[in-house]
C-alpha cells in the first residue's frame, strides 16, 4: 500500500504509534541500566506512563469523538516528561541518553498537539 492510498489523518496518526514504539525501544534500554532499587519502582511508573501513551493513541485512532481521549493522552505524555526529567536529576540517567529520550517525548508531545489542533477545527 503506497502512502499516497492512505488519508492524510491516518498518516498522521500511524506516524505518532510509530513514534511512540521507537521511543518506547529506546527507553526500556535505558531503563535496564538503572539501580535495581528502583526496577519495581519509578521503572514501572515509567512503563505504565508509555503504556498508557500507546493505549490512547491507538484508542483515539479508533474513536470517532477523540478530544477527551486525546486530552488524557496529553497529560500522559506530560507525566513521562516529568519521569524522564526526574531520572536525569535523581542521576539514573547520563545526560547524552536524557537528552535523545526527552527530544523523542518532546517529538510525540508536539504531534499530540497537532493532533488535537486539527480536531478542534
Amino acid at each position: 500500500m503506497s502512502e499516497k492510498a492512505i488519508p492524510r489523518d491516518l498518516m498522521e496518526e500511524l506516524k505518532i504509534l510509530q513514534k511512540t514504539f521507537d521511543m518506547m525501544d529506546y527507553a526500556y534500554k535505558a531503563l535496564a541500566q538503572f539501580p535495581k532499587s528502583e526496577k519495581f519502582a519509578l521503572c514501572v511508573d515509567i512503563k505504565r506512563c508509555m503504556d498508557t501513551i500507546m493505549e490512547r493513541i491507538i484508542e483515539a485512532n479508533k474513536k470517532y469523538y477523540k478530544k477527551t481521549t486525546l486530552q488524557e493522552l496529553d497529560v500522559e505524555v506530560e507525566k513521562l516528561k516529568a519521569y524522564v526529567r526526574l531520572s536525569y536529576n535523581l542521576g539514573f540517567l547520563p545526560t547524552k541518553k536524557y537528552d535523545i529520550w526527552s527530544g523523542l517525548v518532546v517529538e510525540i508531545g508536539k504531534m499530540v498537539g497537532g493532533w488535537i489542533k486539527s480536531q478542534a477545527k
